[in-house]
């Protein structure tokens, strides 16, 4: 038991994450958070932010275009393996009975909320934890045509990594002390995908429940 929960205790210390696991292991968390139903409570943007900060500090000893390439790779292809999974496994989910924690009117929703702003969704939800995960699962799900989907997989991976990895990089080239305030950078940012994920919930839950004209 006690090295199960070391283990999680890892994996969700970004710090220790990039110090010891290096680019590797910022790839493997970055593919499995993008994608994977059972990723969706790894660290995501500070991951990203912090690697930035690590690599212009020379803590992480990789360069800025190997740190990007890397990570939007893995972006791009956790993304992919998300929307796969809810394209040619969505029967067995539209399928499922209702139960305490599943209910078809959710499917509904989805299918509307992706009819609605499917496009849009895939940009904005990579800078919301947990909706980042289930994103591309969902527009699987309610087969979003997959030309669309690659289009926008690509812009939102593109964005999300650049702007996160960019702004570490520069910022730690700028403000090298910034290396020694990490926890304070990681609660931050919780405290910011905290508030947009709660407002972002109830501002689209509001907008899909209005009636159409």
């Amino acid at each position: 038991m006690d090295q199960i929960i070391d283990f999680f205790q890892y994996i969700m210390n970004s710090e220790e994450i990039i110090q010891t696991g290096g680019l590797l292991a910022i790839i493997l968390i970055v593919y499995v958070e993008n994608g994977l139903f059972f990723g969706f409570f790894l660290p995501g943007d500070y991951l990203l932010f912090l690697s930035g900060v690590f690599a212009s500090t020379h803590l992480l000893e990789v360069t800025f275009f190997t740190l990007f390439v890397g990570i939007f790779a893995a972006a791009v292809a956790g993304t992919f393996t998300g929307y796969i999974s809810g394209r040619y496994f969505g029967d067995k989910i539209q399928n499922r009975k209702d139960s305490l924690f599943f209910k078809q009117k959710y499917i509904a929703r989805t299918r509307k909320y992706f009819e609605k702003y499917g496009s849009r969704t895939l940009i904005i939800a990579r800078f919301l934890p947990i909706v980042r995960t289930f994103a591309p699962i969902l527009a699987g799900l309610v087969q979003m045509n997959f030309l669309r989907f690659t289009l926008y997989n690509f812009i939102g991976g593109f964005v999300w990594v650049l702007s996160l990895v960019g702004s570490g990089y520069f910022l730690g080239i700028k403000f090298p002390w910034l290396i020694n305030y990490v926890h304070y950078i990681i609660f931050f940012f919780l405290a910011i995908t905290t508030f947009t994920v709660i407002k972002g919930y109830f501002s689209a839950r509001r907008s899909i429940d209005e009636p159409e004209d």
